[in-house]
This record gives structure tokens, sequence and C-alpha cells, in this order.
């Protein structure tokens, strides 16, 4: 499969959320278009106060495949990818791809998660699959990553590697059968729900090893707050998958 391949998907979409991303914003703007140059970008930004929205917006009257949408607060990873889907339905466009801004997506990648979809709904770029790799990552963080997988194949019974992965591709037409715009997840948890969803849709999911590299630029965003969210949801749809297969048994 050639690196043109994806080109019959469609309308692609990158959409990159930002707050306070100024410094390396440009720079995997800059990397997207040279690995992926007939894709879209839509930064969609949270109210930055360090100034990326205007940085986003000079980046898009540079560039008539760059799009802004200004969101008026900090509302959460989740959140801003949800206002990207929709943005992403109104104006007619088949690929949705869900990529951070501070460069631990190589853009490199892209083009693999695409080839990908051809056959797929969905595609994650999973760290953990035969291939997959993290860079600059403390022994502390490998284990919180593998052990929230762990947990959430086993809590969920689903096959995934990396289902908190935040690197990936989706067809529009997955997101609507997922009902996408009825998920209140962040952080984390949001990736877990978006998988969860389209495997008990029964949709096609690949997995496709990606380098993971550890931002340079900024500062991260998880916290605690994130972890606990994501550990107490996948508890709860675990109960509730498991309350769901007692009664079919009780049926029969």
């Amino acid at each position: 499969m050639t690196s043109e391949a994806y080109e019959s998907l469609g309308k692609i979409l990158v959409i990159i959320p930002t707050y306070n991303e100024i410094e390396s914003l440009p720079v995997i703007i800059a990397a997207v278009r040279k690995s992926a140059p007939a894709v879209n970008i839509l930064i969609a930004d949270d109210n930055s106060p360090d100034g990326t929205g205007k940085l986003a917006d000079d980046l898009a009257l540079a560039d008539p495949q760059i799009q802004v949408l200004h969101r008026t607060a900090k509302n959460g990873l989740g959140a801003a990818y949800l206002a990207g889907f929709a943005w992403a339905k109104d104006n007619n466009f088949d690929v949705v791809v869900e990529m951070d801004a501070d460069g631990s997506h190589r853009a490199v990648d892209l083009p693999v998660l695409l080839n990908a979809l051809v056959g797929s709904d969905a595609v994650l770029g999973s760290r953990w699959v035969t291939g997959g790799e993290v860079v600059n990552w403390p022994l502390h963080r490998k284990i919180l990553s593998q052990g929230g997988n762990l947990y959430t194949r086993f809590m969920l019974g689903i096959p995934l590697r990396d289902a908190t992965g935040g690197f990936r591709a989706y067809r529009i037409s997955a997101l609507d059968i997922m009902e996408v715009q009825s998920v209140e997840s962040e952080g984390y948890c949001f990736q877990v729900d978006l998988a969860w969803r389209a495997v008990q849709n029964h949709l096609r999911i690949a997995e496709v090893p990606i380098t993971f590299v550890e931002r340079e630029l900024g500062t991260s965003k998880m916290d605690s707050k994130i972890v606990k969210e994501a550990l107490k949801r996948v508890t709860i749809w675990g109960i509730e998958k498991r309350k769901n297969q007692l009664k079919g048994l009780f049926k029969k």
C-alpha cells in the first residue's frame, strides 16, 4: 500500500486541540503539512492565554488548508474533539484524525494511520503493539499506561492493546454509529469511551504501531484527576457489562 492510498478516503481533517501551545504549534503544523499534504487541519483552541489562538489565525491566513475553531474556555480535550467532530461533519469531511499539538504524535506516522483506515472504520495508533514505542518516558509513566490498558482489557473484555492512546483516525460514518455527541468522558477516559463504543458497535478497528515521543515544549496536561476519572468510569462500564452478561445467562 502506497502513501497515497488514503486519498481514496475522501476529505480528511486532522483536529489539533490547543491550550498554551504557542511554541509547539508551528512545528507540528509544518510536520503535518509535509507528511500528508492533502489533508486539512482544524486547530481547536480553548482560548489560550499565551496567544496560541492568534498564532493559529495567522497560520490559517497563510494556508487555506488550515482552519481555526475558537472555543471560549478550557473545557478539556474530550469537549474539544467533540466540537471538532461536529465541525468536520458540518463541513462535509469524511475522516477525522485526533492529534496532539505537542509533538508527542509524530506526523510521519499519520499516513500509516490513514492507510490502515482504507480497510477499517477506526484506526488506533498504538504504543503497545509490536513495533510500537515510547521515547523519553520515565518508568512510572510506562507502568501507568500499560497498567491502565491491562485493566481496561480485563474489565471491558476488549482486545485492544492501547485503548488510552490519543493518536487516532475515524470515519465520520463510524462516529455517527458510535453516537459520539453523547460522550461525557474527558482525558484518557475519552479515548477509552470511544474505543469501547467502537467495539460495542462491532466496527472494524485496526491498531498500528506508532512511536510516542514525550513532549519537549510546554507542559503536560495529564494529572491525577484524569486518571481517577478513567479508573472510575472503566470500572462502572465493566460492572455493567458483567451484569448484562448475567442477565443474558438467566434468560436462557
